[in-house]
């Protein structure tokens, strides 16, 4: 076998560059354990992966926050970073790169860009005129707007009304090509409803849409026309080229793209859409660079039934969540509970009931009172038992044998809350096991086999949910295979295949029982409600 055939698959997502007008919001943290779980599949399962994250630092709307708080745009971005990298720690992300749009060596790309797109006529100067919305970086159409001239995004801004010359880019050009992409390829926009969102849209004829901006300071000048500054998206998106450059190469298209391109995901929220399944497609087109995978848009977070807003006082801190109930419980909740693509509610009674019942009540009780009665009735030890010894109709050996293939295709497919309804089928199915065969009932008439091979296959399933369960609940997971016996982390990044090889460990049946099982510790203590007040 060549050296060439034994290397792993690649695998490169993106979440989206976050603008840093304000400090991240959970909707930001929700796209990035979204990726930091898809990251962690994928290297659970041996493939290598590179995730990004970083910050889209330019543009008016920076500019002006900035002068707000009476700070340099630099500082300003500088400090918001900060709290982005802060909040990515807490809540156990594990991204390869951050890239950073004020970043010198992003510069040079987005000027070696624009250079090629230029020398192809796919840009133009003319006279622009429209609605303009600050926050959304984007001209509306007035039939866009709602009544009173607001943005429909940001119902609270009046969009601004905008006469001034602009350089465009050509994206009519390539309506003909754009169709065909998505002809072709019906899994580039995901999910459907996303895609189905685009089709229409792209069915009422491409715009020619502007790329640069007069009487603007914060960003990068138009390489051949300094008094233009080149507009947010058509600086931004290729964030996510700069992003693969090693650190010591030169910055240049060719470096950038040589390893990891083209990317395989692009996890976004549907709010961004348009430009991410539309004008960045055409982008590369017109400097000839193959396209992405995959587009996916996932949905909207609402807070107890209402759209979360300042005005409204309602918004969900994720640095006050993740310190009250920690990163496990935050990641779980929303990828069991909200179907990835749809929107999704978070309600604080809700989330501590889901949690309690799941991590508490089902998966630790059910691990503590397994281990107590391996403790107490074989000192600690299994002898060397193995799945073939149980027999084929086993209730948790005939769910288990198909657990991992059914929760790998479900992660493959972003059904993460099916994923999770697997896992807990395997873990409600041995605590209904355990009190069916009561192990305890068995040890006093003196059947000691049985009741090792009882407490094995609970054992083992506790084991499989828990390696399977590791991409969302990291911490957890680990904790579970070291009372079980195993020095194994699922917060190592690299190599992780090779400690816990997933042939070995993604089936049931596989528990090494001469392992030396400790004694029972609650790996999740069960949570409070909260006060009536703060409900």
């Amino acid at each position: 076998m060549t050296s060439e055939t034994t290397k792993p698959k690649k695998f490169a997502l993106t979440t989206p560059l976050y603008y840093v007008n304000g400090v991240p919001h959970i909707g930001s943290a929700y796209t990035t354990i979204i990726a930091d779980v898809i990251a962690r599949h994928k290297r659970l399962i041996g493939e290598e992966v590179l995730l990004i994250t970083g910050t889209d630092e330019h543009g008016q709307k920076i500019q002006r926050t900035a002068e707000e708080k009476g700070l340099p745009p630099q500082k300003h971005c500088d400090e918001i970073v900060a709290s982005f990298e802060e909040l990515w720690h807490k809540l156990e992300i594990k991204y390869d790169r951050f890239s950073r749009t004020t970043a010198s060596k992003h510069g040079e790309i987005v000027k070696e860009y624009f250079a090629i797109v230029w020398d192809n006529g796919d840009i133009y100067l003319a006279q622009q005129q429209g609605w303009y919305c600050v926050s959304c970086e984007e001209f509306k159409e007035e039939r866009e707007l709602l009544e009173g001239g607001y943005c429909p995004i940001h119902t609270n801004k009046k969009a601004e009304w905008r006469d001034e010359e602009n350089y465009f880019f050509k994206l009519s050009k390539y309506q003909t090509e754009i169709e065909e992409l998505y002809a072709k390829n019906p899994r580039f926009i995901q999910p459907d409803s996303r895609r189905n969102e685009i089709l229409n849209f792209v069915k009422q004829g491409l715009q020619d849409f502007s790329i640069s901006r007069v009487n603007l300071e914060w960003g990068f000048p138009i390489p051949n026309d300094p008094n233009h500054t080149i507009y947010v998206w058509f600086d931004a998106l290729l964030g996510y080229v700069t992003a693969l450059l090693e650190p010591e190469a030169e910055p240049t298209l060719n470096n950038a793209l040589s390893t990891w391109w083209p990317i395989n995901l692009h996890l976004i929220g549907k709010d961004i859409l348009r430009f991410h399944a539309i004008y960045w497609p055409a982008m590369l087109m017109s400097a000839k660079l193959p396209l992405p995978e995959k587009i996916f848009g996932h949905g909207f977070l609402t807070k107890d039934g209402q759209k979360m807003g300042k005005t409204l006082g309602n918004t969900l801190d994720p640095f006050a969540l993740v310190d009250k109930y920690g990163a496990d419980a935050v990641r779980y909740y929303f990828l069991k509970e909200i179907e990835c693509g749809k929107d999704g509610d978070f309600n604080e009674t809700r989330f501590v009931n889901i949690l309690n019942a799941d991590l508490a009540n089902d998966l630790g009780n059910l691990l503590n009172r397994t281990l107590g009665m391996t403790n107490k009735y074989c000192q600690g030890s299994l002898p060397p038992i193995t799945a073939t010894e149980l027999p084929q109709e086993h209730p948790l050996k005939t769910i288990g044998l198909t657990l991992g293939e059914k929760v790998i295709k479900a992660y493959e497919n972003l059904k993460f809350n099916e994923g999770c309804e697997e896992i807990l089928t395997l873990i409600r199915a041995g605590n209904k096991f355990i009190d069916e065969q009561a192990p305890w009932r068995l040890f006093k008439e003196g059947k000691q086999a049985e009741v090792e091979k009882i407490l094995y296959g609970v054992l083992e399933s506790v084991r499989l949910a828990a390696y399977l369960l590791a991409p969302i609940i990291p911490n957890l997971s680990s904790k579970i295979y070291q009372q079980l016996g195993f020095s194994v982390d699922f917060n190592q990044s690299d190599g992780l295949s090779q400690v816990i090889p997933f042939a070995h460990h993604s089936q049931w049946g596989k528990l090494a029982v001469n392992q030396n099982l400790t004694k029972p510790q609650p790996v999740f203590a069960k949570l409070d409600l909260p006060s009536e007040e703060n409900a």
